[in-house]
């Protein structure tokens, strides 16, 4: 089995009712998608599919683990995922200009001559909307930053450097930096 073709559901023959898919996503599911903000992914997914007559109820159960850098400092740092997304595909006539009218993105249409479900791109979407948008190192037990100190001290050194050489163009505008 190729691999996209694992991440494609056959519908058509499925009951009605609930189906659950589990999938084990690694940093080689990536590597379609180009680079990527963080490394050594190990997520685990559980889709849980309700198939009814006209539409699909779709449940994307996240859980795992990701490698990023802390955006201060640049240290490594491992983030949890834990996420669910629900998703509604529904089965139309004319599924791409319906899905450029929807404004709710939790509802996708696809035609009704559709045998497959690809989740693939759901997948992907749903991890990196997992992973949070600011990562910074934490706090010991005293408030005190794990930060890489060299590294701090030196954005320190470059914002005072940044400031002293800073263009007289723009010194004039810093008295209405504090009106309301």
């Amino acid at each position: 089995m190729s691999h996209r073709r694992e991440f494609e559901i056959a519908f058509v023959g499925l009951k009605p009712g609930i189906h659950v898919y589990e999938y084990r996503l690694e940093d080689k599911f990536f590597t379609h998608y180009g680079e990527q903000d963080f490394s050594n992914c190990l997520a685990n997914v559980k889709l849980s599919l309700d198939k009814k007559n006209a539409f699909m109820q779709l449940r994307f159960d996240i859980d795992g683990q990701v490698s990023v850098n802390c955006d201060r400092c640049g240290n490594p740092l491992t983030k949890q995922l834990w996420e669910e997304f629900n998703l509604i595909v529904k089965m139309v006539d004319n599924p791409d200009e319906m899905n450029n009218q929807e404004e709710d993105p939790d509802i996708y249409y696809i035609s009704r001559g559709e045998s497959h479900l690809h989740v693939a791109d759901w997948l992907y979407e749903f991890i990196n909307l997992s992973i949070p948008m600011q990562n910074v190192c934490g706090e010991d037990a005293k408030g005190k930053s794990l930060c890489n100190q060299e590294v701090i001290e030196k954005l320190r050194k470059m914002e005072a450097a940044v400031k002293k050489d800073s263009n007289p163009l723009w010194q004039g505008l810093e008295k209405f930096k504090d009106l309301e």
